[in-house]
């Protein structure tokens, strides 16, 4: 799975000084430790962009562009910036993101044509968030014939199902893995990604980490083909690089249904056991899930 590191965005203090102070010294160390750290691709989240939107992306790509040269996740909401970053991307851009909302069909997905990038679209239009894996078939669809007449190939297309929150909406995670799993029979050609880092909002912090490793690794089985993560979870990195093979099993065996017992598995083991339990929604989730 080709992961996103998600590390350079506006809501972190240290990056928002850096950029309202224009120095690019924090970030560009900020994209290299990233790079090191083993993700494939840096997205660079600045949000809505009010404030001189065109400056401020061209400044950060070619902050970013002088320290690596891994592709760039361009991520705002503003397409102004959004096209002023990707005309200068050296290797081929991700627009982060579009939707099936009429406005960012009318504003983003033209911007992926005009400049040969790969888009995110996400399963949002102008209805909400569907509410499960068929209504985010029929919206996403409906979205790629809209692109696919721009002229925008299915395999620049990246789809995000939109994750919630684990403690908003649990049964919410089977909806996003059946929807990962049926994608590449109802739009051949697309790839699909998601905001990894979402399904743990509102967890206690100690604990986030272990619920985006174990969902990682059942989006995989499901055939995920991307994920945008922190890049400094090195569990994370480790697992999706094949260096935890027997966490990977042990997931794998909850995947399959099969009951363990928790007397015969090391603590590491049993907490990955009782987090996956959870991710497939066979316990309930609380905030103490595995103290039960």
């Amino acid at each position: 799975m080709f992961l996103i590191g998600e590390n350079i965005q506006i809501l972190s203090r240290l990056v928002s000084d850096a950029i309202s102070s224009t120095d690019p010294q924090p970030l560009q160390t900020l994209a290299a430790d990233q790079a090191a750290a083993g993700v494939h691709w840096l997205d660079l989240n600045i949000g809505p962009a009010r404030k001189k939107p065109s400056e401020t992306m061209v400044w950060l790509v070619e902050a970013i562009q002088e320290v690596t040269d891994l592709p760039l996740s361009l991520d705002t909401t503003n397409p102004v910036a959004m096209e002023a970053g990707l005309a200068i991307c050296r290797k081929k851009p991700l627009i982060n993101s579009a939707a099936g909302t009429q406005e960012s069909k009318e504003k983003m997905l033209p911007l992926a044509k005009k400049y040969n990038a790969n888009v995110v679209i996400s399963v949002l239009n102008d209805a909400g968030i569907p509410s499960d894996a068929a209504a985010r078939a029929e919206s996403i669809m409906e979205t790629i014939d809209y692109a696919n007449g721009l002229g925008i190939p299915n395999e620049d297309i990246w789809v995000d199902p939109i994750l919630m929150p684990v403690g908003v909406d649990q049964q919410q995670i089977l909806e996003v893995v059946e929807f990962v799993r049926m994608l590449p029979d109802i739009v051949p050609g697309v790839k699909s990604t998601i905001g990894l880092s979402n399904l743990s909002n509102g967890v206690p912090q100690r604990l986030r980490h272990i619920l985006n490793r174990v969902l990682m690794v059942v989006l995989d089985n499901a055939g995920l083909y991307s994920a945008i993560v922190d890049s400094f979870d090195k569990d994370l990195v480790d697992l999706n690089a094949g260096k935890k093979p027997e966490i990977v099993s042990l997931i794998q065996r909850v995947i399959d249904g099969e009951d363990l017992k928790s007397a015969d598995l090391s603590p590491e083991e049993r907490d990955y056991y009782k987090t996956a339990k959870v991710i497939m929604c066979q316990d309930i989730y609380s905030p103490s899930w595995l103290e039960v």
